[in-house]
Order: C-alpha cells, then structure tokens, then sequence
C-alpha cells in the first residue's frame, strides 16, 4: 500500500490555557506540567466534524494526481461525529459525488485512524478496491466538558485525509510497510475509564490514571513489536509519531523505545490531544521533512481500549 497525498485542516480559533482558570480553576502552570499542553484548536459554531474532514481533503485535492471520483473504498475514522447516522464517510461520499465507492464509519477511540488503515489493507488484499481516502477527524469540544478538572482542558479539533492506493503510483509515494492493531478491551475498566455521554457529561476520563499506565505500555510494545516482525529495530526509524494524548506518556514511550528527542514528533503543546487525528496531522505537519529512504513509525493507543502501529517509508 502507497501514500499518495496527505493533508490536514485545523480550526482557527486558538484556547490557549489561560482560558481554563475561569472555567475549571486550573493554572497554564499546572496544566503544562501534566499535559504538555499551552493551547489548542477550536472549531467555530459553522464547522463540525464532517466540514473538518471537506476542509482536510480540499487542502490537498488539487495535487492528486487521480480524479477523487476514482476512489473506490471511503473510510471514516472518528469518535465524535456530527451525525451517526450519516457518518462521515458518507458524507465525504456525497459531497464529492463519488459513485463508485464502498463507505464504512469506523470508532475504536484515538486509535480510529490505524484501524482504517488496517481496513484498507484488508480490502486491498480481497482485491474489492485500488484506491482509498481514509478521513481522521475529531470536533471533541463539541462534546468536552470544559468543567471537568481530570480531562476538560485536554482536547483539540481537527481532521486529516489520506489517500492511499494498492500500487504505487509516484516517486513521491510513502510505502505502508506494514499495519497491525489490537483490540484491548479485555484488559482493565474499559467501560469506565474514558466515555463519551452526550446526554449525561460528555466526554471525560474519570480513570486517567489506569489509561495512562496502559498507554504508556502498549503504544511502546506495539511498535516495538511490529518492528520486530518486520526485521527492523528501533535504530532503522528516522521519525515515531506518537498518538498526542499527554507530554509524560510521550516522554515515557521515548524512554522505553530509547531514541531521542530529535526523532520523536510532538505537536500536543499547539494542538492538544485530537484523538484518532493526532498521528496523522502529524504525519501531515512533517510530510516536506522526509526524506528518501526515512521510517516512520505510527504508535496509538485509544481508551477504548486498543492499540496499534505502522511503519511508513519514503
């Protein structure tokens, strides 16, 4: 599977910390100290997850180098849609009128995005499709609680569309080399630990700090392990992108893989956690840095709970 094309869209109003001492009583200090975090991205009252996702493929549809009517498979990755009954998928599908392709809604948490990739993969290999466009976007301050002191100054919005085909069709193509998740929802409290109840307090973390363990573990072990499936160390990766969830999660998945900070993309200090949009608007933000040759590795952990890795090369 190639990487033809990746793009991201970010809101413009911008909540830097300040803005949560009326709120929740909690300090830019305090907040930095534990998350990482000094502002992040606001959709207006006009957008919503699926004008994210119109926005993200606008940005790069111009230099694709296939009509997006080729599309074939249409996956939508979020946990916070606009609709849940005209997905998102579906709605990328009928603004640009594409005939031609299978749409599926996907939501495993923040690791949403991995998950589609996997899909596609699958859909690949039974030969149902060519060409995909996989949607990660995520409006979590439509459904955040800003009150809430354990998780409301967490999160950002903001989406990203990637198009991939089953063969390469550039020089410029980024090589999936492999893609591998797993579902967790065996392990811990996964009913209790995150949840998202639009009618009884939104989205919130009320078990912040078993999710954090679990994350610390399995964002380090999954790539660790599809590395090793594939040959290949941690000292062949040029760049880890992390799912942005917390600055000491980051920090610790850094310490167990043991590069450096150099090699480890971080954009939760601007963005916040954007759930299963984070890795690939990060991905999305380096794109002109990479090299020929370069891995990247993709590592996600989503409160679901479940988990999963990618390794890329130009």
């Amino acid at each position: 599977m190639y990487i033809n094309l990746i793009s991201h869209y970010l809101p413009e109003q911008i909540i830097n910390n300040d803005y949560f001492k009326d709120v929740n009583g909690l300090t830019d200090e305090w907040i930095v100290s534990r998350t990482g975090i000094k502002e992040r991205r606001r959709a207006s009252s006009q957008e919503n997850t699926n004008t994210m996702a119109i926005d993200a493929v606008e940005r790069s549809i111009k230099n694709l180098s296939y009509s997006i009517s080729d599309i074939d498979l249409i996956i939508g990755a979020t946990y916070t849609p606009f609709d849940t009954v005209v997905g998102l998928a579906h709605s990328i599908q009928s603004h640009y009128k594409i005939d031609k392709a299978k749409a599926i809604n996907i939501t495993s948490a923040c690791s949403s995005f991995v998950n589609a990739v996997e899909i596609v993969e699958g859909y690949f290999a039974m030969n149902k499709a060519e060409k995909a466009l996989v949607i990660a976007s995520e409006h979590n301050s439509v459904y955040g609680n800003e009150s809430d002191k354990q998780s409301g100054h967490l999160w950002g919005d903001g989406a990203a569309a990637i198009f991939i085909s089953k063969k390469r069709l550039s020089d410029n193509d980024l090589k999936i080399i492999d893609v591998n998740t797993e579902g967790l929802g065996n392990i811990g409290h996964p009913d209790e630990s995150v949840y998202l109840h639009p009618l009884n307090g939104g989205l919130r973390m009320p078990n912040g700090k078993e999710v954090f363990i679990n994350a610390n573990k399995y964002m380090a072990k999954s790539l660790d392990d599809i590395l090793k499936k594939n040959s290949m160390s941690i000292n062949d990766v040029n760049y880890v992108i992390p799912h942005q969830a917390n600055i000491r999660i980051i920090e610790n998945v850094r310490s167990q893989l043991e590069i450096g900070k150099e090699k480890m993309v971080v954009n939760i200090d601007k963005l916040g956690n954007t759930g299963s949009a984070s890795t690939p608007i990060a991905l999305a933000q380096i794109i002109k840095k990479i090299k020929h040759n370069d891995v990247i590795g993709i590592t996600v952990f989503g409160g679901g709970y479940s988990s999963g890795a990618m390794i890329i090369k130009k």
